[in-house]
């Protein structure tokens, strides 16, 4: 299973930018589908999590960005909105699931991460 993450770049304090990742390959379901990010020397946060039903958003997300999942096409978003230099990252796209294996008893659980895409937020 592969992931593919567009729509990093730079923009100003204030505005807004969305990130989507498509989930590709021998997929039988998808659990989860989260973002996380990363700054260098630092370890990689969770910004959001889609799964079970339900989002999560770390404290810094709250209210500023909205995961949200097209289930058809395999893609989680993550809409960010007022981003501030503090959200300049890396971002990473992350999935789980089962890929179809042999059959009903001999499914193959599957945990992948995309290549990351810049962010980076000017004052």
């Amino acid at each position: 299973v592969q992931l593919v993450e567009i729509g990093g770049g730079g923009v100003q304090a204030g505005e807004s930018l969305t990130l989507s990742c498509a989930a590709s390959g021998n997929i039988f379901r998808i659990d989860t589908m989260a973002w996380y990010r990363q700054t260098p020397g630092k370890e990689r946060d969770l910004v959001a999590r889609d799964g079970d039903g339900m989002s999560c958003y770390a404290d810094s997300a709250k209210g500023r960005f909205n995961i949200s999942r097209d289930n058809a096409k395999n893609t989680v978003y993550l809409q960010m909105d007022n981003l501030g230099p503090g959200d300049t990252a890396v971002y990473y796209c992350n999935a789980d699931g089962v890929e179809p294996g042999l059959g009903p008893f001999f499914r193959i659980p599957f945990d992948t991460w995309g290549q990351g895409t810049q962010v980076t937020v000017s004052s």
